[in-house]
Parts: structure tokens; C-alpha cells; sequence
């Protein structure tokens, strides 16, 4: 994945149109401790990827697709 710059919205300001909703983790590993979130507390957020209309979310979803935010992990 490229370089990524975040502009940060309001919800009611974003476009919600053909995405994926990609998790963010700090490692590699995805594993860590439940918070009280739900949440790994190695996840950090999740990124709005704008996908093809060939393809719906689960189809992503299914290939365990996801973002690490670590540069060498």
C-alpha cells in the first residue's frame, strides 16, 4: 500500500459509497488483549478503501485483508 495522508472528516461528511472498511493494527500480529471496545488493543481504527463495483466488502473481508501500521514487524 502507498503512503496514506489522512484528512480527517466529520461522519456525516464522508462519502460512504463503495468501500471497504479496512482495519488498522499496530503489528503484524493481531492478536492482543480484548478491551473494553471490544477491540485487539493492537488495533488502531479502521480506513475507508475504495474498492471496485465488481467486488462487494466480504469479498475482502473473506481474504483477511487488513493495514499494519508498523514499518519493519
Amino acid at each position: 500500500m502507498r503512503t496514506i495522508h489522512l484528512l480527517p472528516k466529520k461522519i456525516v461528511e464522508i462519502d460512504h459509497g463503495h468501500f471497504y472498511r479496512c482495519p488498522v493494527y499496530k503489528t503484524t500480529r493481531r492478536a492482543g488483549t480484548l478491551s473494553t471496545t471490544g477491540h485487539s488493543t493492537n488495533f488502531v481504527m479502521p480506513m475507508m478503501i475504495p474498492i471496485q463495483k465488481k467486488h462487494k466488502a466480504k469479498h475482502w473481508v473473506k481474504r483477511g485483508v487488513a493495514l499494519i501500521a508498523s514499518l519493519n514487524d
